[in-house]
């Protein structure tokens, strides 16, 4: 019979997708920005910050937080669709040439050593943005905000990311570049890699700036 890998051992590598495999992070401002101007909404980089690693109409609240009316439900949905046909129209424009640098070295190795990889994001464009980059059919499995029902911090999508995989979250380290992100990888119970910004996160002890020259090994000793 074989023996068990301790669950200390890291089986599977879940990445978030923007921000960490490839960046789309200028259109989402972008299409918030049109929306906002649209809106006479004041709307700037320092309140895009906080709109990172959460969902779609979440986002969308915090905006309103500027507006000097109050909007109904109908009326944000429409907007939130409205943000999202925006920022569809400038990922037209992403290609392979937009996955961020170190990432498809580091895939390549972690499938070398049989670990299994995923994506977790909140995003419920992450279909097509992997069609764009050409990773369609690269991942174990992918879990997306197509799927889910709360979004980041909650774990939701990493804990389905980790069943689809079939492995257990404990086994499970996760790549974000967001706090939100962060938060809801060790409320899974896995071990998170925080990149960029994300490493300044407090309870991240894994952190680096991004994923040039990062060898497989380092994230399985962490």
């Amino acid at each position: 019979m074989t023996k068990p890998e301790p669950a200390s051992v890291i089986q599977a590598v879940i990445f978030d997708l923007d921000g960490v495999i490839v960046s789309t992070d200028e259109y989402h401002y972008l299409g918030w920005q049109r929306l906002a101007d649209e809106l006479g909404i004041h709307f700037d980089r320092h309140i895009n910050e906080r709109l990172r690693g959460v969902s779609r109409m979440e986002s969308l609240e915090i905006i309103l937080e500027k507006a000097i009316q109050p909007y109904t439900a109908a009326e944000k949905l429409e907007f939130a669709e409205r943000k999202n046909t925006y920022y569809r129209e400038f990922l037209n424009q992403v290609s392979p040439k937009d996955i961020l640098p170190g990432v498809m070295e580091l895939l390549a190795e972690l499938k070398t050593k049989q670990i299994k990889i995923a994506i977790g994001s909140s995003s419920r464009n992450t279909p097509l943005i992997l069609a764009q980059i050409g990773l369609s059919d690269y991942f174990n499995a992918v879990a997306d905000g197509n799927d889910i029902t709360r979004s980041k911090p909650d774990p939701e999508v990493f804990l389905l990311a980790a069943e689809r995989l079939g492995i257990s979250p404990s086994a499970c380290l996760v790549v974000e570049d967001a706090f939100a992100g962060v938060e809801a990888g060790l409320a899974a119970g896995m071990r998170v890699l925080g990149v960029g910004s994300a490493a300044n996160h407090p309870q991240v002890r894994l952190k680096i700036y991004d994923l040039r020259n990062l060898p497989a090994n380092t994230l399985m000793g962490g």
